[in-house]
């Protein structure tokens, strides 16, 4: 038996062979699917070689593209310079599409941007057939538009309810255009929220962030941070900042990409995330929360972190974060770069705030970027932010306004005798408030001052109102020139016990314009409330006895009561022009454990809530309007969070608002016609289904008298037979029979 060339003998070689090797056929693992070519590197001689491939891995790896310098390949040409691309070599064919599909297009340096193909492209891009075909075209589907509950014809706000597993989300209006939206069980693991302009709402989970938006609620994007427990939104919504109490662990093995951890990231808490993109940018070390000079805020306790850890300014450039004692770092947005690639050395740095953004900045900000624009272009004022450092050895405390990006010193002011401070921006940037607690030299009584910037006027002028008692809470009336402060000289404040009612006093401040300084307009005593809430229109203000377990009351106070508007009468006595004669109060209600106060975005609406998360007793919601009057009142077990649906800013320019105002009472007319309408179709409604009651008793009432006349009649046919019964005559026949008869005589 001679075997031939390939092994098989003579004998043998007429059989088929094709259904073994087909069952015993072993693939072979080494593909070249997990090498790619990447295109657009520098060209370089050998000697800076190392280097380079070092800064290419750093990029990578920064993008959660784990690579290292060993398993990347770089040509060079025979004159000795790299012919501008490499091969890199990753674990898997997955990591190498992870890392392709976050390095795609990525700007290496201003001369040189990475573009990526897989190995094993290459020849299956040579042997392309190269008479074009052309490509099947997907069916376009349109996306449902995130801010569709602004076109509601009604206009109604929304508001979402989370009870028990259940989440809701309720149109509100009108009673009769109340109603439920969307709701599901299950939809968040731990509570909801949602984004500053209400585009979004997101839910928690055990494996991250989840959001969602549109008419019917779609998911949008997840950020997959594991055991997530808070979150921040950017004021633009452009970024999302999450933190969770266990460390970043990355197993081996799992997804790597843009949207995922890296090895790098381990150890860290807090990640930093694009909305857009759903891209991690960047992760940050938890920072150990520490006691300020005025002690640790409860809310810091129960959480176990300083939260917002990271604070964003109010255009979604910068973001910011203050290592206490030692720095403020602010970081470019969306690099996530060190500013200036170094942070802001202040010793005893305690804490800091972003000075807001105003109408009129924002007005100056698109006027700046419109090309059609005709008008002389102002620049932009530059980002603020305010920081106070506590007294140090020789050196008093001291409050700091700084501008961003030129780090320029604007203001700073020296206080004395500081045990804590607090900042307070107006929302408009207007306006600047830091509440200084001092203590007396001998240190056994602690009063408080408000140090006031005017950040609008030249030199950031300073007004210091004197207080004697402590300030619990403080609050700017949007849009304006008033705040409104609880105080208390209670004995029992810092230590209240069970049961105890802590006394205040609620005072009213309003900027006098000629004098430039801020005047008390008014001061109400011995209250117990202590939240200050007032209407995003300003004007209406809430004050409240939240937290309580023995006060739970709301009053409702108008800072510009006018009698020209009840009755349509003007009172033109001298005491209407009295400073602080506007203050009214229009109701007060009570709603007992509640534990959180909001106003809806038009200001109209007030809702109050007590949450199973503080306490089990009468958990439920309210909704008031702004007079105080109860609208609708819900008692409901595991009854957990109430969120009414933020508005974005208005697209109407200023003009269009000035003719809607100027002819306000033209659409005032308008409305008082739709709700008459309203009325008669709840009346017409209310009269159709009484007469249908009515009708319905009438039928009722016939079938009655038809049973009851039937059953006569058979009683009475009853009765008929009975008499013909008692008619009949019976007869008694007696019959006497004698059987014996004796005769006899008596002789007397």
């Amino acid at each position: 038996m001679t075997p031939v060339a390939n092994g098989i003998p003579e004998e043998d070689e007429g059989i088929d062979y094709t259904d073994i090797e087909e069952r015993y056929y072993v693939e072979s693992d080494e593909g070249i699917d997990n090498v790619l070519v990447v295109d657009g590197a520098p060209i370089i001689d050998k000697s800076k070689l190392e280097k380079l491939l070092s800064k290419i891995c750093k990029s990578f790896n920064k993008r959660g593209a784990h690579i290292t310098p060993e398993a990347v390949s770089m040509p060079f040409e025979s004159s000795g310079k790299s012919k501008g691309y490499l091969f890199m070599e990753f674990r898997t064919p997955d990591e190498a599409a992870a890392a392709m599909a976050a390095m795609q297009g990525h700007a290496f340096d201003a001369n040189h941007t990475f573009i990526i193909n897989r190995f094993s492209d290459i020849e299956r891009y040579a042997s392309m057939d190269p008479e074009y075909s052309e490509p099947q075209l997907d069916e376009y589907k349109p996306r449902e538009h995130l801010r569709a509950w602004l076109g509601d014809p009604q206009g109604r706000d929304q508001y979402v309810t989370y009870r028990a597993d259940e989440v809701e989300i309720h149109w509100h209006g009108k009673p009769s255009n109340t109603e439920v939206a969307y709701k599901r069980t299950n939809w968040t693991d731990l509570y909801v929220a949602w984004s500053p302009l209400g585009t979004t709402f997101a839910t928690l989970h055990r494996q991250g962030v989840r959001l969602w938006g549109g008419a019917t609620w779609q998911p949008m994007l997840k950020f997959a941070h594991p055991l997530v427990k808070l979150i921040d939104f950017s004021p633009c919504e452009q970024y999302l900042v999450t933190w969770s109490h266990e460390p970043i662990v990355v197993p081996e093995g799992v997804l790597q990409g843009s949207q995922y951890f890296s090895p790098e990231d381990e150890g860290n808490c807090i990640a930093v995330w694009e909305i857009k993109t759903g891209y991690l940018l960047r992760t940050f070390p938890a920072i150990p929360l520490t006691a300020g000079p005025g002690g640790m805020d409860e809310t810091q306790k129960k959480q176990g972190v300083a939260w917002p850890a990271l604070k964003w300014s109010s255009d979604d450039k910068f973001v910011a974060r203050v290592t206490p004692g030692q720095q403020i770092s602010v970081y470019e947005l969306p690099s996530m770069g060190l500013l200036g690639k170094k942070s802001v050395k202040i010793e005893g740095v305690v804490d800091f705030e972003w000075c807001p953004l105003g109408d009129k900045d924002r007005d100056e900000i698109e006027k700046a970027a419109d090309p059609r624009s005709k008008t002389p272009k102002k620049a932009p004022r530059e980002n603020m932010l305010v920081y106070w450092t506590p007294e140090v050895q020789n050196q008093p405390a001291r409050v700091t306004l700084m501008s961003f990006p030129s780090r320029s010193v604007l203001r700073q002011k020296n206080l004395f005798n500081v045990t804590d401070c607090k900042l307070y921006w107006q929302n408009q940037g207007d306006f600047l408030c830091v509440r200084v607690d001092r203590h007396t030299k001998t240190k056994k009584s602690i009063f408080c001052n408000l140090e006031i910037f005017r950040v609008r006027e030249k030199d950031f002028p300073v007004e210091v109102v004197e207080l004697k008692d402590t300030v619990t809470d403080f609050s700017w009336e949007p849009r304006g020139e008033r705040f409104a402060i609880v105080s208390s000289s209670d004995p029992n404040l810092g230590n209240p016990g069970p049961g105890v009612t802590i006394k205040t006093d609620v005072s009213f401040y309003q900027l006098e314009r000629g004098k430039g300084d801020f005047k008390l307009l008014k001061t109400l005593p011995g209250r117990t409330s202590n939240t200050i809430r007032w209407s995003p229109r300003g004007r209406h203000v809430v004050l409240a006895t939240v937290g309580s377990t023995t006060k739970s009351e709301l009053e409702f106070w108008d800072l510009d009561f006018n009698l020209e508007d009840v009755g349509g009468r003007k009172d033109t006595t001298p005491a209407a022009a009295e400073w602080g004669s506007g203050i009214q109060l229009l109701g007060s209600a009570d709603h007992y454990g509640v534990t959180d106060v909001e106003w809806d975005p038009s200001g109209r609406y007030l809702a109050t809530s007590a949450s199973t998360w503080r306490h089990n007793l009468e958990n439920g919601y309210a909704v008031w309007d702004f007079k105080g009057q109860e609208l609708e009142k819900h008692i409901l077990d595991r009854f957990k969070q109430f969120l009414w649906r933020p508005r974005p800013r208005t697209l109407l320019s200023k003009e269009q608002q000035r003719v809607i105002r100027k002819n306000l009472r033209e659409f005032s007319r308008i409305f008082d016609e739709e709700d008459a309408a309203e009325e008669g179709k709840v009346s017409a409604e209310l009269i159709a289904l009484r007469r249908r009651l009515v009708d319905e008793w009438n039928a009722w009432r016939a079938r009655c008298k038809r049973e009851i006349s039937g059953s006569r009649k058979a009683r009475k046919a009853s009765a008929t037979l009975e008499d013909r019964d008692e008619e009949k005559e019976e007869v008694a026949e007696w019959i006497d029979e004698v059987i014996d008869q004796i005769e006899e005589e008596v002789v007397e």
